[in-house]
C-alpha cells in the first residue's frame, strides 16, 4: 500500500524540519562552546556529554533520552505527536551531529559567532532555541520529551504544565552547579531558559495578540453600525439585564487589535458616554468558514 502525505503534512514536516536545524544550531553554536545548557532533555544530554567520555556525544544523548519518552507519551499525545515529534528529534540530533564532528566549525572551546561572551551566547541560544520550539510545538510536535512527561504528571502533582517543567530545570540547573563546582554558568543558563520562553511565546502567540472587548450598553445598534463601518468586521450582541438596576442591556462582544482600541472607546464615548467596556487579550481566533 503507498502511503502519501498530504499538503498540510508536507507543510507540517517541513517546518519541523527547519525547527530541529535551528534548535541544533542554537545549541552547538551559541549553548554548548561555552557549557551552558539547554532546557528539559537537551540541556540534560548537554551536561552528561560534558561529564562522560567524548565517545558519548550530545546527539546521541539526545535521541537515547528523548525518543523513549515521546514513546510512553504515544497513549497520551496519540501517535501523529509522536511520529511528528521523534522525528524533530532526530533532525535536530543529525545537524547537532553534522556541526560538531563533521562540517569544518571548530566549537570547541568558543562560539564561533559570538566567542565567549556568556551574556551573547545565553540570550542568542535561547532565543534560537525557544524559536525553535516554539515552531516545532505549533505545528505539531516536540522538541523535548520533558513536554510528554509534564503533560501525563503535571496533574498528578497538581501543578501546571509549565511549573512542571520549571521545576525540572531548577532541578537540572541545581546539578549543573554541584558538578561544576561554580554557579555562574546555571545562572546563564537561566537567562538562556527565560529568554527561551519569550521566543516561545512569541512564535505561539505571536506578536500582537487580540483583544476582546466586552460592551454593555443602551444604544447597540449604533454602536454596531459605527464600529462595524470602522473596523469592517461583525460582532455578537447578546441581550443582558443590569444587576443593580433590572433595566434590560445589550452586550455587544467584539476582536479587534491593540491598534484599534483608542479608535473604539472614543467611538462608544460619543454614542453612549454611560456604556460599559471590558478589554481583554485573546489567544486564539479562529474564523469558521461561511457556507
Amino acid at each position: 500500500m503507498k502511503l502519501s502525505l498530504s499538503d498540510f503534512e508536507r507543510r507540517n514536516f517541513l517546518v519541523l524540519t527547519f525547527a530541529g536545524i535551528i534548535n541544533a544550531i542554537g545549541v552547538t553554536i551559541f549553548l554548548a562552546p561555552v557549557k551552558l545548557y539547554d532546557t528539559g532533555i537537551s540541556g540534560t544530554s548537554m551536561l552528561l556529554g560534558q561529564l562522560t567520555p567524548s565517545t558519548f556525544s550530545l546527539s546521541m544523548f539526545l535521541l537515547i533520552l528523548n525518543i523513549p519518552l515521546f514513546l510512553y507519551g504515544l497513549k497520551r499525545q496519540g501517535p501523529v505527536f509522536t511520529i511528528y515529534a521523534i522525528y524533530t528529534v532526530v533532525i535536530y540530533s543529525i545537524f547537532a551531529w553534522l556541526i560538531e564532528d563533521v562540517l569544518p566549525i571548530n566549537v570547541s572551546i568558543a562560539s564561533p559567532l559570538a566567542g565567549t561572551d556568556l551574556l551573547l551566547c545565553s540570550l542568542f541560544g535561547g532565543l534560537i532555541t525557544g524559536t525553535a520550539s516554539g515552531f516545532s510545538l505549533r505545528f505539531g510536535g516536540a522538541m523535548d520529551g520533558i513536554e510528554v512527561l509534564a503533560v501525563i504528571f503535571s496533574k498528578q502533582l497538581g501543578i501546571s504544565v509549565g511549573a512542571f517543567v520549571m521545576v525540572y530545570n531548577v532541578i537540572l540547573y541545581t546539578i549543573c552547579g554541584f558538578c561544576l563546582q561554580s554557579w555562574i554558568l546555571p545562572l546563564y543558563s537561566i537567562v538562556t531558559y527565560m529568554a527561551a520562553i519569550k521566543a516561545i511565546d512569541f512564535i505561539i502567540e505571536g506578536f500582537d495578540r487580540a483583544k476582546c472587548a466586552i460592551i454593555v450598553t443602551d444604544q447597540a445598534d449604533d454602536i454596531c453600525d459605527t464600529l462595524s463601518k470602522e473596523f469592517q468586521t461583525g460582532m455578537t450582541r447578546l441581550a443582558a439585564r443590569g444587576g443593580y438596576s433590572g433595566e434590560d442591556k445589550t452586550m455587544i462582544y467584539f476582536i479587534l487589535n491593540r491598534f484599534q482600541i483608542t479608535t473604539m472607546k472614543n467611538i462608544i464615548r460619543k454614542i453612549d458616554p454611560k456604556a460599559y467596556i471590558v478589554i481583554s487579550e485573546v489567544a486564539d481566533v479562529f474564523p469558521m468558514n461561511q457556507a
